[in-house]
């Protein structure tokens, strides 16, 4: 009978498990689906060709950016976006460890820090139009200006943060600075560190589309900004719709890139809960 009951417990966990799947996809879809529902009811009884149904948007979509230009303005404008992004990451890491580590250095740049976090990054797109051209490089200078600030503010701030107790222990030991800086401080700052990525990505692509509507021919922003200016209502609601999609595939890869980096720490997590 106790071996019977236990063939019996199996099929309800797994039903468990595909229901809490199923109740996941629901609320990820849920939303979404009723949203454009509702908004292709209003733009069916509207009357402004400002705001085109969801239909018309798909086909002018599928229209202009299935083709040609997804090759001439998409995949520029994500090389750009991919690049500004892997130098804010290094060189926000890089210089927010080392002033972390030395105090002197912190307590000197503090105040130069706080000043130009404080210059909005598209007030500066003039200055390095004039420095650099209307280049690719001037566009990439750009994302990087603005997207290094969240990534070198919360790596100075994780490092600081560093337990005591672990760099006492570690001072114990005569573990080589090497060694402590890739055991025990990255991995301490690392929470910090991913939620400045997480907000440098948003800020890059943001500056992204900024930068390429100054004197620029070609990319999403330049694109965007010549259907408005043309009265290309479906197209121009389109290029805001594929930078939705490329935000939430953004947001997809750091999600993976996160629960890996942050194996550890979401671990400790789940026990502390249970």
């Amino acid at each position: 009978m106790t071996a019977y009951t236990g063939r019996l417990a199996g099929p309800p966990r797994a039903r468990g498990v595909g229901s809490r799947i199923a109740v996941s996809f629901g609320y990820a879809l849920g939303l979404p689906m009723l949203l454009l529902v509702v908004w292709g009811l209003v733009a069916t009884r509207g009357t402004s060709r400002f705001f085109p149904g969801p239909l018309t948007i798909s086909e002018a979509f599928v229209d202009t950016w299935v083709g040609p230009a997804f090759v001439a303005d998409v995949l520029p404008s994500l090389y750009r976006l991919g690049l500004g992004i892997t130098a804010s990451i290094v060189l926000g890491i890089a210089a927010g460890t080392v002033i972390g580590l030395v105090q002197w250095l912190r307590e000197l740049l503090e105040p130069l820090l706080e000043f130009f976090r404080a210059i909005p990054p598209p007030v500066l797109i003039p200055v390095v139009m004039l420095l650099l051209g209307i280049t690719d490089t001037m566009k990439v200078v750009v994302i990087v200006s603005g997207a290094v600030w969240p990534i070198l503010l919360n790596t100075i701030e994780g490092v600081r943060a560093t337990d005591s107790v672990m760099t006492e222990t570690a001072d114990s030991f005569r573990v080589t600075w090497w060694e402590r800086l890739w055991f025990l401080v990255l991995p301490a700052a690392s929470p910090r560190i991913m939620a400045g990525v997480r907000q440098a990505l948003s800020v890059a692509l943001i500056l992204m589309v900024i930068s390429e509507m100054f004197a620029s021919s070609s990319g999403l922003g330049y694109r965007i900004a010549y259907f408005q200016r043309n009265y290309l209502i479906a197209e121009m609601w389109s290029g805001i719709l594929l930078l939705g999609l490329v935000g939430v595939f953004l947001a997809v890869v750091f999600g993976l890139v996160e629960r890996r980096v942050l194996r550890w720490y979401h671990g400790i997590r789940e026990v502390n809960r249970a």
